[in-house]
């Protein structure tokens, strides 16, 4: 079984997923695992998709076919397995605070300089209910070594977090 990412970018529109989905399903391929979103006014696609190599390559034509046909940036990449994780703890990190520039590079700077690995992180922001101020909203999930202290990180954080004037939860996953 060979494994391949396709990211996908192109003005949002109805249909797109399922051109997406049936290239995939026409070739045999199984959509492993995926990650689609509305940003400003385009839809974003990142698909982990797995079967034959040669089905992988066809889908890559075909990819390329479709980008031509209806200008959408994409990239077609050949990925193997993921490392082995166990012995890692899955933790989650939820973090809340008025807009500004910076804070996802703080936070995960934060995380990256004590060599914890970024499992997952998505962000939002909204406008605040009555008074429309900008709140930002972060959801990460991290994977914590095995012999890291736990209790020790959670409290660090929570001070980097009071510094930075940011709502944090610390929470096992």
């Amino acid at each position: 079984m060979s494994r391949a990412i396709i990211a996908a970018i192109g003005q949002d529109r109805p249909g797109l997923v399922n051109e997406l989905s049936k290239l995939a399903a026409d070739l045999n391929l199984s959509i492993e695992d995926s990650r689609m979103t509305v940003l400003g006014g385009e839809f974003a696609v990142l698909m982990s998709v797995a079967g034959g190599d040669l089905p992988l390559k066809r889908l890559e034509t075909k990819l390329r076919q479709l980008a031509d046909d209806s200008g959408l940036a994409w990239l077609f990449r050949r990925t193997g397995d993921r490392e082995d994780v166990q012995g890692r703890v899955p933790y989650t990190v939820n973090v809340t605070a008025l807009d500004h520039p910076g804070i996802v590079h703080r936070i995960t700077g934060f995380f990256s300089s004590k060599g914890i690995n970024i499992h997952n992180l998505e962000t939002v922001t909204e406008r605040a209910p009555h008074t429309g101020t900008p709140i930002f909203s972060l959801a990460m999930e991290v994977e914590l070594p095995g012999e890291l202290r736990i209790a020790d990180l959670r409290d660090e954080f929570f001070y980097f977090c009071d510094d930075q004037d940011l709502d944090a939860e610390f929470r096992p996953s």
